[in-house]
C-alpha cells in the first residue's frame, strides 16, 4: 500500500504503518497535551499504540486462520481505522471464509477477557468511556477490544461481519448471489454509518466511505471471477497490439503511446517470448527521470507471468488480482508471446457478458 513504511515482519508477513497513522499518533500527543501536560500526552500516545496493538493482533488472527486454508497474506498495514491484512485470496469455501471471518473478533474478545481478569474486580465507573483519560487504561483497553469485535461484526464489506454473512448466505445461494446481496446490505450499513456521523462523530463519515467502496469493490471482484468461470484464456485475450523489442527506447514508447490507444506495450525478443510489460505510468516516469534516449528494459515491468492461452481465464484472472498486475502474457505451446490478459480487456468482456440476453431452454 502507498505511503506505509515497513517496520518488521512475522512469519513472512510483513507489518507496514501508514504514515497517516503516525500523523494519527501526533495529533493524539499534540490534544492530550493542551488538555493535561506532557504526561496526558504520554498516556494518549501510549494507550493509542496498545490499541492499534490490538488491532495488530486481530489481524493476525485472520492472518493465521487463512493460513491453514494455503492462503498466504504478504502483509498487515495499520491505517488510522483500523488494519488491512492483504489476503492472496478470499476463500471461497463458505466454511472457511467463515472461520477466517470471525478469528479477527475472536481475538479481541481473548484480549478483552483476559484484560478483564487483570482487573480482578467490577469493571470501574466511566470505563465505557474510551476517550476519558481519567478512566484506569487497562479497563478502557478492555472496552476498546469488546467494541472492536461488535463493530467489525456489522455485516458491511470489507468488514468481518460483512464476510460472514456473505459466508451464511453462500451456503444457501451461492458464492456470487451471496456476495451481491451482502454488498447491497454493506452499502446500506454504510450509509447509515454516514448519518450517525452527521449528527455526531464525524470520522464514522470516514468509515461509512470506506465501507461503502469495499462492498462495491468486493462486489466487482466476484462479478468478474464468476464471469471468468467456464471460459478460457482465447477467449478474452488482447490479439491486437503494438510490441516494443528490448532495443527499444522509450522515445519509440512515447510514439507507440501517441499512434495507439495501448496502456501497456510488451516488451518482446526476436523470438517472440515475452521479456516484460512498459505500463504508460512507467513511460512517463522514464521519460522524466532518465531521458527518451533510455532503453524501455530498463523502465519495463520484468514480473509479468505468462499463460497457456487453453488455460481457464479465472486462472488468469486470479494472477492478475494476487500480483496486482497490469497484464498477463498469453504464450502457445513454444513459449511464443499470442496476446494480452488486461484488468480492462476484463472488465469489457464482463460488461459484455452482462449485456447479452438470458438464454432459455425451448425459446428461439
Amino acid at each position: 500500500m502507498g505511503w506505509s513504511i515497513p517496520i518488521g515482519s512475522v512469519k513472512g508477513t510483513e507489518i507496514r504503518i501508514h504514515l497517516t497513522f503516525l500523523l494519527l499518533l501526533a495529533w493524539i500527543g499534540i490534544a492530550h497535551y493542551v488538555e493535561g501536560g506532557a504526561q496526558a500526552a504520554l498516556e494518549g500516545v501510549v494507550f493509542i499504540s496498545l490499541l492499534f496493538l490490538s488491532v495488530l493482533l486481530h489481524e493476525f488472527g485472520h492472518v493465521f486462520a487463512a493460513r491453514r486454508y494455503g492462503v498466504q497474506t504478504p502483509d498487515v498495514t495499520l491505517l488510522p481505522i483500523g488494519g488491512v491484512a492483504r489476503l492472496e485470496r478470499i476463500p471461497e469455501e463458505p466454511g472457511q471464509e467463515l472461520v477466517v471471518a470471525l478469528a479477527g473478533p475472536a481475538v479481541n474478545i481473548v484480549i478483552a477477557g483476559v484484560l478483564f481478569l487483570l482487573l480482578a474486580g467490577p469493571m470501574p465507573a466511566g470505563s465505557t468511556e474510551v476517550q476519558n483519560p481519567g478512566v484506569g487504561m487497562v479497563a478502557r483497553l478492555a472496552t476498546a477490544n469488546l467494541f472492536l469485535a461488535v463493530f467489525n461484526l456489522l455485516p458491511a464489506f470489507p468488514m468481518d461481519g460483512g464476510r460472514v454473512l456473505r459466508a451464511l448466505l453462500a451456503r444457501r445461494m451461492g458464492y456470487a448471489r451471496g456476495t451481491q446481496v451482502a454488498a447491497s446490505v454493506g452499502q446500506f450499513v454504510a450509509f447509515g454509518l454516514g448519518l450517525l456521523g452527521l449528527f455526531g462523530n464525524p470520522i464514522l463519515i470516514f468509515i461509512a466511505l470506506f465501507v461503502y467502496l469495499g462492498a462495491a469493490s468486493e462486489s466487482h471482484a466476484v462479478q468478474l471471477r464468476d464471469a471468468a468461470r467456464g471460459m478460457i484464456v482465447d477467449d478474452a485475450m488482447v490479439t491486437e497490439f503494438q510490441t516494443l523489442s528490448p532495443s527499444s527506447t522509450i522515445e519509440n514508447a512515447v510514439d507507440a503511446l501517441i499512434r495507439t490507444t495501448q496502456h501497456e506495450f510488451p516488451v518482446v525478443d526476436g523470438a517472440g517470448r515475452l521479456r516484460g510489460v512498459l505500463t504508460r505510468e512507467d513511460m512517463i516516469r522514464a521519460l522524466r527521470e532518465r531521458g527518451p534516449d533510455a532503453p524501455v528494459i530498463e523502465a519495463m515491468r520484468a514480473d509479468i507471468p505468462v499463460i497457456h492461452h487453453r488455460r481457464g481465464l479465472d486462472e488468469a484472472l486470479r494472477i492478475l488480482q494476487e500480483g496486482r498486475l497490469p497484464a498477463v502474457g498469453v504464450t502457445d505451446g513454444a513459449g511464443r508471446l499470442l496476446g494480452l490478459v488486461t484488468p480492462e480487456n476484463i472488465g469489457e468482456m464482463m460488461m459484455i457478458h452482462g449485456a447479452r440476453p438470458v438464454q432459455r431452454a425451448g425459446l428461439r
